[in-house]
C-alpha cells in the first residue's frame, strides 16, 4: 500500500470542463498522482515528492493550454485521503467495483472487490465503464482471453467471471502485477494467469478476445502484433483512448487485418471494437 505519512505535492488546475478534468486525472494517473479533489472549477492533483517529475506534469497540462501551480504541503495521511478520493464504479445492472473499504449494497449481475495499490479515481472510470459495456455484448464462455495492460486485473477478473475458459493478464509493471495477482485471489477467479510481461514476450500467444485498456502510443506501437495475436473471428476490444484518437486508431487497426464493428464514447473517451477478419 501507499506509505501513510510521506511529503507531498499539490498541483492546482484550474479547470470546469468534465471530460477535460477526466482526461486530466487519467493522464496524471498513468504517471504516479495518487489523489485527487475537485471543487466547482479547481482540480487539486496529489503525488509524494519522490515521485514528483516537473516535466511530466508540464507536458501533459500544456496539452490542455491549461496552467498549473504547485506546492508542497505538510505530512498528512495520505492513505486516507486516497482512499476518500476513491468511489464504487457501477456500470448499469450488469457491475459493480468496489474497494475492500467500501460498504455498497451491490445489486449488479457481477461484483468485483479490489484493494487498489494505485488511483481508482474518476479518471479511470469512463475508460473502465466503457470496456465493461462493450464486455456486456461479448461472449465469453469458453473462450480465450487476454487483458494487455491489466492494470488491476478488473477486465480479468469480469471476463472470468463471464465464463472465459482461460484468461492471460499481463503487464509490464510490477506493483500492477502484484496488484492484480491479490485482486484475482480475492475475487477466487480460477483460469487467470497473471504475468509481468509485454505482449511481444509471450510464447506462441493467441486467444479469442483481447482486451486492451491502454492509451493510444502502446496500441498504435503494438497493433500489428495484436493482429497477429488475435484468432480469426475474434475479437480486439480497446479503451484508453480520447475522441481525437479514434481515426489514427481505427486506421491502424484496419491495416493489422480487422474491421471495426463498435466505437462508443463518454465524457470525451471510447472505446474501439474489432473483429479479426
Amino acid at each position: 500500500m501507499i506509505r501513510d505519512y510521506m511529503q507531498t505535492i499539490k498541483i492546482t488546475i484550474r479547470v470546469s470542463e468534465g471530460d477535460v478534468r477526466e482526461a486530466i486525472i487519467a493522464l496524471l494517473s498513468d504517471v504516479g498522482y495518487d489523489a485527487f479533489e475537485e471543487e466547482e472549477e479547481l482540480l487539486f492533483a496529489f503525488i509524494s515528492e519522490d515521485r514528483f517529475n516537473e516535466g511530466e506534469l508540464s507536458n501533459i497540462i500544456s496539452l490542455f493550454a491549461l496552467d498549473y501551480d504547485l506546492e508542497v504541503v505538510a505530512q498528512q495521511n495520505w492513505n486516507q485521503m486516497w482512499e476518500d478520493s476513491i468511489q464504487p464504479l457501477v456500470v448499469d445492472d450488469f457491475c459493480t467495483i468496489v474497494t475492500d473499504f467500501h460498504d455498497v449494497d451491490v445489486k449488479t449481475a457481477h461484483k468485483i472487490v479490489i484493494t487498489p495499490k494505485m488511483s481508482f479515481g474518476t479518471g479511470h472510470h469512463a475508460t473502465t465503464q466503457l470496456m465493461m459495456t462493450a464486455m456486456r455484448e461479448l461472449d465469453f464462455k469458453g473462450k480465450s482471453v487476454i487483458d494487455f495492460g491489466t492494470g488491476t486485473g478488473v477486465l480479468a477478473i469480469l471476463a472470468a467471471q463471464m465464463g472465459a475458459n482461460a484468461v492471460l493478464a499481463i503487464d509490464n509493471d510490477e506493483w500492477s502485477v502484484e496488484n492484480a495477482a491479490e485482486n484475482i485471489e480475492r475475487n477466487n477467479c480460477a483460469h487467470i494467469d497473471v504475468r509481468k510481461a509485454s505482449i511481444e514476450e509471450l510464447p506462441n500467444p493467441n486467444c479469442d478476445i483481447l482486451l486492451a485498456n491502454i492509451n493510444r502510443h502502446i496500441l498504435l506501437h503494438h497493433m500489428e502484433l495484436l493482429g497477429a495475436v488475435v484468432c480469426s473471428g475474434g475479437v480486439l476490444l480497446m479503451s484508453g483512448l480520447l475522441k481525437a484518437d479514434e481515426e489514427v486508431v481505427k486506421e491502424a487497426a484496419v491495416a493489422a487485418g480487422f474491421a471495426i464493428t463498435k466505437v462508443n464514447d463518454l465524457s470525451g473517451w471510447i472505446s474501439i471494437l474489432c473483429v479479426k477478419l
